[in-house]
Parts: C-alpha cells; sequence; structure tokens
C-alpha cells in the first residue's frame, strides 16, 4: 500500500522510486490480452525481422504504464496523475530490464491545486533513455 506524499514534503531535484521490469513475451502478451494490442511485430521475431528489427520488441505504451505505476505508487491514493506524456524514442527488446526515472522539476499551487511537475524516462539495462517525458501529480497538502 502506497504511502501518500504531501505537497509540502516534496522538493524539487526529488526522484520518485523507480519501477523496474525486465521485458519478455510473457509481460508482453499481458499486456496485449488486457490492451488488445496483439500486433505481430510485437509477438512475432520472423514478422520483426522482415520488418527490418532483429527480433519482437515491446510496445511503447507498456513503458507509458510503467511509469504511471511507478507515479501512483509514489504519490498514493489521495492524490492524482493529471498529466503523462512521452515520446517513444527507441525500441526495448525481449529481456530488456526497464527501469522508471521521474524527477521532480517544479512545484506551485494554480488554480487552487499543488501540482508538481516532473521529467520522466524509461531507461535500460545500457542507460540507453527510451521514452522522455514530462508528467504533472496534484498533491494534498498535509494540513
Amino acid at each position: 500500500m502506497a504511502v501518500n506524499v504531501y505537497f509540502e514534503d516534496v522538493e524539487v531535484g526529488q526522484e520518485v522510486p523507480p519501477v523496474v521490469r525486465e521485458t519478455d513475451f510473457m509481460n508482453w502478451n499481458r499486456y496485449a490480452a488486457v490492451n488488445d494490442e496483439f500486433v505481430y511485430l510485437h509477438m512475432d521475431d520472423a514478422v520483426a525481422k522482415a520488418a527490418g528489427q532483429g527480433e519482437a520488441f515491446g510496445m511503447g505504451n507498456l513503458r507509458w504504464a510503467y511509469v504511471m505505476n511507478a507515479l501512483q505508487d509514489w504519490i498514493g491514493d489521495e492524490a492524482e496523475v493529471r498529466d503523462l506524456s512521452m515520446q517513444f524514442r527507441a525500441i526495448n527488446q525481449k529481456h530488456d530490464t526497464l527501469t522508471t526515472q521521474a524527477v521532480v522539476t517544479e512545484k506551485k499551487v494554480e488554480e487552487g491545486e499543488n501540482r508538481v511537475y516532473l521529467d520522466v524516462n524509461v531507461v535500460n539495462q545500457d542507460g540507453l533513455q527510451g521514452a522522455p517525458g514530462k508528467a504533472i501529480v496534484v498533491l494534498p497538502n498535509r494540513s
């Protein structure tokens, strides 16, 4: 169960605890089943090779889900992920170990909300940053 994070406790430069996952067909199949995303490039090595890739590769949106999970785990149940956008700039291969990154870049009260702005990314075991983006979370006050 997540512990709630409060606006007063967050500092610029603070890092969100990462989510780390090894990707493989089992993970991709679960994600595809939930999202009805059975795309041959993500399931069949021969199809991916014919398209110029070495083998089947992971879905971009699965990395988005990993970042969403990291943010939600961090902020707890009393807060809200207001916005998350990412660019998929690199393919993740089978058996890559993916690690989410999220760093607080700004915090301010806007329109009566405690907004925290973050830079996010997902990196592989070699440090390749494959999915940079931005997020906004809205946090409660401690009092």
